[in-house]
């Protein structure tokens, strides 16, 4: 009988390049699984226990941890290693009490970033498409996968800050000359700074953003910059 299902695990070289793991070891390292977020942007959990928080020593030792329900993302309990954890996703190990929300810093693309409990029950999630559904209501789709529908006059591009258990929209940031923004990738990703200037697209440009950082100013593609507050971040992402 043939085999189904894809397979969960892929060649260690071929994994993303940001990746906290060894390149040398044994042939294959866990997949993350088809979710919310993309393949080449996020981190298998058991990936995160075992090489980011070195929380257990093998992978059968990280696994033991998530199939007993010891580890929540966004606040739901995930009982597969393979699951993707990706940018701004909240992290509760529910042993220790500890909490990560997953951002970009000093280059890398993702890296856990220890928070207050107070704000494990919130997370920053960028606009991505949005379309009408029946009743004219408006259905929004954001970065990781998740949809809202919500009567509020939103665009593409803008912020929505979430209370997760609820999945309900608690304020919305809108991208715009002025508001702050991280860098989540490129040699810039963690950087915040304050948009200057929003560029429409050409044909042979996508829409860009003049990024004004402490010394310097940067013309970025608004794909890689997300709006984070107004005067300061609404959570913590540094």
């Amino acid at each position: 009988m043939a085999k189904m299902g894809g397979d969960t695990r892929v060649k260690r070289q071929m994994a993303p390049t940001f990746w906290k793991i060894r390149r040398k070891d044994s042939q294959f390292v866990l997949r993350v699984r088809p979710g919310g977020h993309a393949k080449t942007k996020a981190y298998p959990i058991g990936i995160i226990l075992r090489d980011v928080l070195k929380i257990g020593n093998t992978m059968h030792e990280a696994a033991n941890i998530v199939t007993a329900g010891k580890v929540k993302i966004d606040g739901s309990t995930r009982k597969d290693v393979n699951f993707g954890v990706g940018l701004m996703d909240v992290m509760e190990l529910v042993t220790t009490g500890q909490v990560f929300r997953f951002v970009p810093k000093d280059s890398k693309l993702l890296i856990p970033l220890p928070i207050n409990l107070e704000e494990k029950s919130k997370k920053m999630i960028k606009i991505t498409s949005k379309v009408v559904t029946a009743g004219n209501r408006l259905s929004y789709g954001f970065h990781d996968g998740r949809t809202i529908i919500s009567d509020q006059k939103m665009t593409v591009g803008d912020t929505c800050l979430v209370e997760l258990q609820e999945n309900k929209i608690i304020q919305h940031i809108r991208f715009e000359t002025g508001c702050m923004v991280l860098v989540t990738s490129g040699e810039n990703a963690g950087s915040i700074g304050k948009v200057e200037d929003i560029r429409d697209g050409i044909f042979s440009l996508p829409k860009r953003a003049l990024v004004s950082f402490a010394e310097r100013s940067v013309e970025l593609p608004v794909a890689i910059i997300m709006a984070i507050g107004s005067d300061k971040p609404l959570l913590q992402v540094s």
